[in-house]
C-alpha cells in the first residue's frame, strides 16, 4: 500500500482546505468545500479525479462550495450528522466512531462539539493523518459558538490520544496569533519558544504553519496543557479543575 500524498491549498483569508490521493487506486479525497473553484484548480493541478469530499461542519467556510463540487465531479460526500444546520449535498452521514473505505484503508469519524455541536474530525488511522477542521489548531482551538468549554475539552482529549506522530491537519492559518497567546499564558516553555520562532520565520517567508504534529502541540498547545503546573501557575488556577482552567483560556484567547 503507497503512502497517500496530500496537497494543501489555501483559499479564502485563511482557509485550507487538503486533497489526499492514493496512487495506486486513483482515488482522491478532498476535506471541506469552501471554495469550489480552488479546490478545483488544485485537482487540476495535480490531475487527480476527485472521489471523496469530508466535509467537517456546515459553517459556510467549508461548505459553500459543495453542490459545484460535487456536480463537476460526481463525487461521493461524506459530512456529520444533522445535529446542527443541516448541509445539503451529503450522501452518508457519518457520526462518531464510523467507518467507511477510501482506497482500501478505513477512515474513522471522530465526533468534536465544542466550536459546532455537529464538528467531525476525520482520522486515517493507517497513515497517521488527522483533519481536525475548526476543532484542533496549531498552538489553538476552535471558538465555542454552539458548544462550552466541557464539550471542547472532552472533544480535544479524544484528539490527544491519537499517536503523537500523528500529523494533524487543521482548516486555519491561525498558528502565528495562537503563538503569541500561548507565549502569554505560558512564557516559560521552551518548547513553545523554539516553536514561535519557526512560525515567524515561516510566516515571514508566507509558507504555511500547517501541518502540525500531535507531539507538538501537546508540547506547545496550552488547550492541550490543561494539567501542566506552570500554565496554572500563569493563569492563576493552580487548584482548578481542567474544564475551568480550559474556560479560561478559550475566554483569553477570545478578547485577544
Amino acid at each position: 500500500m503507497s503512502k497517500l500524498q496530500c496537497f494543501q491549498f489555501p483559499y479564502g483569508h485563511d482557509n485550507y482546505g487538503v486533497l489526499v490521493h492514493d496512487a495506486d487506486s486513483g482515488q482522491t479525497a478532498c476535506i471541506d468545500a469552501g471554495d469550489a473553484q480552488a479546490a478545483l484548480d488544485a485537482l487540476t493541478q495535480n490531475g487527480w479525479t476527485l472521489s471523496h469530499l469530508l466535509i467537517t461542519h456546515h459553517h459556510g467556510d467549508h461548505t459553500a462550495g459543495l453542490a459545484a463540487i460535487k456536480s463537476a465531479t460526481g463525487c461521493r460526500v461524506y459530512g456529520p450528522e444533522p445535529l446542527s444546520s443541516p448541509i445539503a449535498g451529503i450522501d452518508e452521514s457519518v457520526g462518531d466512531g464510523s467507518e467507511f473505505d477510501f482506497a482500501g484503508r478505513r477512515v474513522r469519524a471522530i465526533h468534536t462539539p465544542g466550536h459546532t455541536t455537529d464538528m467531525i474530525n476525520f482520522h486515517f488511522p493507517e497513515d497517521a493523518l488527522v483533519f481536525t477542521g475548526d476543532t484542533l489548531f496549531s498552538m489553538g482551538c476552535g471558538r465555542l459558538f454552539e458548544g462550552d468549554a466541557a464539550m471542547m475539552l472532552n472533544s480535544i482529549n479524544k484528539l490527544k490520544v491519537l499517536p503523537p506522530e500523528t500529523l494533524v491537519y487543521c482548516a486555519h492559518e491561525y498558528t502565528a496569533t495562537n503563538a503569541r497567546f500561548a507565549l502569554d499564558v505560558n512564557p516559560d516553555n521552551q518548547a513553545l519558544q523554539e516553536r514561535a520562532r519557526e512560525v515567524s520565520r515561516l510566516r515571514d517567508r508566507q509558507e504555511a504553519t500547517v501541518p502540525t504534529t500531535l507531539q507538538m502541540e501537546l508540547e506547545t498547545n496550552p488547550f492541550l496543557r490543561t494539567d501542566d503546573a506552570a500554565l496554572r501557575q500563569s493563569l492563576g488556577l493552580v487548584d482548578a479543575d481542567e474544564v475551568a482552567v480550559f474556560a479560561e483560556l478559550r475566554e483569553r484567547r477570545n478578547g485577544y
